[in-house]
């Protein structure tokens, strides 16, 4: 990560340090949120910033349980008088939106505090189970929502955020992107204001509530029409062109610099006219309307939803304008799905100018897809060498296969979700958001008496647990649902980046903190708790078994069973050293005629040598882990123990 905090001229930053640059120099004094690919950077740079000052400083950073959690905890902040930034990924706006759309009712109070909400949306799903647009919720919540076009405005857009913030005394919404997030670019900075840590206090007079909600409603509707006018202003909504445009690209975020390159590559600049719009709700509609005047044409170019087009078209309606030919996902112009590309704004503009483009021969393409297909290796995702989910799901797939019953799998989001993509075991059979494999099992286990006789198992990892998973246990356990709960304990929170979450002894500041034991808090809530050591695949398979016969006929129908070993990664940082030298010996290997360390268990590091037909260990990729050792039928793989 980058030093955000220094002043050097052009310096260049990801989006999200940007973002995080813009809100230092706002004056930001604490920070929350929940990791999430393409977020986590912007409290990943804050917290170093935090951890510089100390605990004389005047910012506090930290990995909250949940969005929710951070989002309450920041409106505190705002409410006391202070600056605060919550961040969050799109799936991450709907856990922390019921908190939100009252915020919005109440306001900040009369503190003098500000409070931004920066989401980062993942169209086309990089990281994501979906491509959900979040500007849809910025309305629905009655939040001013801004959308930086590129990495400078990122930063300009943050401190303008906290302005309007503060002026209006509501929180902001500032809606980042997977390509500005993870972008770099040189930014022009302002020089961070040196300040003491600022003081809280509350007014304790009165009572912040959205009840009864039909006034306040009408109160944040007048607010939100006094910030449209602010926006109609704004200079991050601007014209560039001709005077006279044939057609009129709106656009905003990734679709502004998409939009420009298009017309650029087809020599469109005289006769095509650029309006970029920051603000986006509410939507500035007379500034639209008086461009909307220039031409009878307009392309609406914008990632995944129809969002801005929507608003433009209400707008043209509103006004009463006629003649107006409004081009964009509607129309079929740009898709209605997927991440905005120069290509598909080329698309665009060549149908609606009649210009012949093609901006790939079919004959190179043609050439590509064969070179790829006959030299490149296929890299299917999957976990890394030494991971334990990889000897967990081989347990559990062992123990359903031994059960007989085809007992029914639910998950959520993790590194285990890696099970259902064509590298993994594909035992996980629905698998939804953060937590919902434990509600979803919670139902499940209630289908007994109309006949289900599977049995129920979810799997969710131990920063899961904490976000999510607990309030559907706990409703599993108290109406007594016939599941089990897996726990992948791995100590950290390491799909997205190793933060620390409640059960590990460290916080977001590196600080040593009070561990939450996830064994002792299950077996608080009255249900058998059973731990357990993935890389044991035998006794966790023969554990497993048991649970699912539930031969103890626990009172209590919920079984807890926790496999608990440190993610490899996390290991090999603070031990530095593998545990075992891993030896194949080719008198016993029966190569592809066994084949279960290459195509059952799957090892990155395992694979098989073409000419001898037997498997080979990649030093270069292997843990030393020896887990392969206990899945070799043939004993044809042993292990050495490193000094």
């Amino acid at each position: 990560m980058n030093d955000i905090a220094k002043n050097t001229p052009g310096t260049l930053l990801l989006g999200n340090e940007s973002i995080s640059r813009g809100a230092l120099e706002a004056g930001v004094s604490f920070a929350a949120g929940y990791p999430g690919t393409p977020s986590s950077e912007i409290i990943e740079s804050l917290a170093g910033q935090a951890k510089k000052r100390g605990d004389n400083g005047d910012l506090y950073v930290e990995w909250s349980i949940n969005e929710k959690v951070a989002a309450e905890e920041c409106a505190a902040a705002a409410i006391s008088g202070l600056k605060s930034l919550a961040s969050m990924k799109n799936a991450g706006l709907s856990v922390a939106l019921d908190f939100l759309t009252h915020l919005s009712y109440t306001g900040l109070g009369e503190g003098g505090g500000a409070m931004v909400v920066v989401v980062c949306d993942d169209p086309d799903g990089h990281s994501s189970g979906d491509e959900t647009d979040s500007r849809w919720l910025a309305r629905f919540a009655s939040a001013p929502l801004l959308e930086p076009g590129g990495i400078q405005e990122a930063r300009d857009m943050m401190v303008s955020a906290f302005e309007i913030s503060e002026q209006y005394k509501c929180y902001v919404i500032v809606r980042g992107y997977t390509r500005l997030s993870h972008a770099s670019s040189v930014v022009e900075l302002k020089n961070l204001l040196k300040k003491g840590r600022e003081r809280a206090s509350m007014d304790t007079t009165g009572c912040l509530s959205p009840y009864i909600a039909r006034s306040h409603h009408a109160d944040v509707l007048s607010k939100m029409d006094l910030i449209r006018h602010h926006f109609e202003a704004s200079p991050f909504n601007r014209y560039e062109g001709p005077e006279r445009p044939k057609l009129i690209v709106i656009c905003g975020g990734s679709g502004i610099s998409c939009a420009q390159e298009a017309v650029e590559s087809l020599g469109l600049e005289n006769r095509v006219g650029f309006l970029k719009l920051g603000t986006l709700w509410p939507f500035p509609k007379n500034f639209v309307e008086k461009h909307l005047s220039l031409t009878n044409s307009i392309l609406v170019v914008e990632e995944v939803d129809p969002f801005i087009e929507t608003l433009v078209k209400e707008a043209v309606v509103d006004k009463n304008i006629q003649g107006k030919m409004i081009y964009g996902k509607s129309s079929g112009h740009i898709p209605m799905y997927g991440e905005m590309t120069p290509d598909r704004v080329i698309r665009a503009l060549a149908k609606l100018f009649d210009i012949h483009y093609e901006s790939v021969p079919s004959s190179y393409r043609e050439d590509v897809s064969r070179t790829c297909r006959d030299l490149l290796v296929s890299r299917g995702l999957t976990w890394c060498p030494g991971c334990p989910h990889r000897a967990s799901f081989m347990a559990v797939e062992k123990a359903i296969k031994t059960d007989g019953r085809n007992a029914y799998v639910t998950g959520d989001i993790g590194c285990y979700t890696l099970d259902v993509f064509p590298e993994g075991k594909n035992r996980m059979n629905v698998l939804h958001a953060m937590g919902s494999g434990t509600g979803l099992a919670s139902g499940f286990g209630q289908l007994e008496r109309f006949g289900l006789n599977q049995p129920i198992v979810a799997i969710c990892g131990d920063s899961t647990f904490f976000h999510a998973s607990v309030p559907a246990l706990i409703n599993a356990i108290h109406n007594r649902s016939n599941m089990i709960q897996i726990v992948l304990d791995n100590g950290a929170t390491a799909m997205t980046g190793f933060q620390p979450h409640p059960g590990t002894t460290y916080n977001a500041l590196g600080e040593q903190t009070t561990p939450l034991d996830i064994e002792k808090f299950c077996l608080s809530l009255g249900c058998s708790v059973t731990v357990s050591d993935p890389f044991d695949i035998k006794g966790t398979t023969r554990k497993l078994r048991e649970l699912l016969r539930n031969e103890n006929g626990e009172e209590n129908k919920v079984r807890v069973l926790i496999l608990r070993r440190a993610c490899e990664l996390v290991r090999m940082r603070n031990e530095k050293s593998k545990p075992f030298k891993v030896l194949v010996h080719d008198e016993l290997c029966k190569g592809e005629a066994c084949g279960i360390c290459s195509k059952s268990f799957r090892c990155p590091a395992l694979v098989i040598d073409p000419v001898q037909n037997k498997a080979r260990i990649r030093e270069d990729a292997c843990s030393g882990c020896g887990v392969c050792v206990e899945i070799c039928p043939f004993s044809a793989i042993s292990k050495e123990e490193l000094k």
